[in-house]
């Protein structure tokens, strides 16, 4: 039985977060001591997990790299990445491993032909099938977020609300066509009978700062850019509700086993990564243009419409978005 095991997913946020079910289950159900390796802007990610004893992080010295995996010695490799980069590390390293497919043939096919061929299959599951060989299965637990001590959010002394309660608006995403423009945000906060904190990286911060301008009131707060992933994650936690695109930051939402309404723009859900909550099915409810024949345009997105007229993003009903996520919190 294998008892050291690396676990390689390099990048991003919620692919990250979409591995841990894999790891737990390697850990607990087998009793390995599993190792993660992943890009140094995503250590942060998986560093406060107790499923994993050591975070490695991917060095442009590729040499040393393996030398230090090497040293390791370890039992069987579980690539959930799948690149050429990560075929390089189990030929150098030699050792037994399995890998995930990505389905990029089936995803290109979609997006270019409108034809599905892609599996009813939510990506967790997709990625536990690359650690079957090693006999783990499934606990249908759900995803695994951690969050320390010294990284929880003190929301009354941060943001002075006086209104117990709050929804979680995660206003950014990593391209801008998965995401409502600054109006529609504007208009949804102004509707919602609940105080809204804004979230986002530092790309977000004139997004936020634009909304914050337009609305009078003092119960919409800006915490894009000033605080990292884990204290954003405090912020989802404490949240009654949380309305987002497709994001990292939902995955997380779904690991806090939050109620949380999903903004689609070019991107789909067959593509398998919408909220995964396991057996605990909590509510989340999910927005689309269904009819729309040049959605999906792309497997991530792009800077702006290809087509011009962002009708997956602009023709959103405002109105029952704001009367989902109020839903979500009676």
């Amino acid at each position: 039985m294998a008892k050291k095991i690396l676990v390689i997913r390099f990048s991003s946020i919620g692919d990250i977060v979409l591995t841990t079910p894999v790891v737990r289950a390697l850990h607990l159900q087998l009793g390995a001591e599993v190792h993660f390796l992943t890009k140094m802007a995503f250590a942060p990610i998986v560093q406060y997990n107790p499923h994993i004893a050591r975070v490695i992080t991917l060095s442009e010295d590729f040499k040393s790299l393996i030398q230090d995996l090497k040293r390791e010695e370890y039992d069987y490799i579980v690539d959930l990445h799948h690149n050429f980069r990560t075929k390089r590390i189990k030929i150098a390293l030699g050792k037994s491993s399995s890998s995930f497919y990505k389905l990029n043939f089936e995803k290109w096919l979609l997006v270019h032909t409108g034809v599905n061929r892609l599996p009813d299959i939510h990506i967790v599951d997709r990625y536990m099938e690359a650690a079957a060989p090693l006999g783990v299965q499934k606990d249908q637990l759900g995803l695994d977020w951690f969050i320390p001590d010294d990284k929880k959010v003190d929301i009354g002394a941060e943001f002075n609300f006086s209104i117990e309660g709050y929804i979680a608006f995660v206003i950014g995403a990593a391209h801008a066509t998965k995401c409502l423009t600054p109006g529609q945000i504007i208009s949804i906060c102004q509707q919602l009978d609940i105080p809204v904190i804004l979230l986002g990286g530092k790309d977000e911060i004139d997004k936020a700062n634009l909304i914050l301008d337009s609305i009078a009131t003092g119960t919409v707060k800006n915490a894009c850019g000033k605080f990292d992933i884990i204290q954003s994650s405090s912020i989802i936690q404490q949240a009654r509700s949380v309305i987002t695109h497709d994001t990292g930051l939902m995955h997380i939402a779904a690991a806090l086993q939050k109620p949380q309404v999903v903004v689609w723009g070019n991107t789909i859900p067959e593509f398998g990564m919408y909220p995964y909550y396991g057996a605990r099915k909590k509510q989340w409810i999910s927005f689309e243009q269904l009819e729309l024949p040049c959605r999906p345009c792309s497997k991530l997105g792009f800077p702006k419409c290809p087509k011009g007229h962002f009708k997956c993003m602009l023709d959103h009903d405002l109105n029952a978005i704001v009367e989902a996520a109020q839903s979500l919190i009676d």
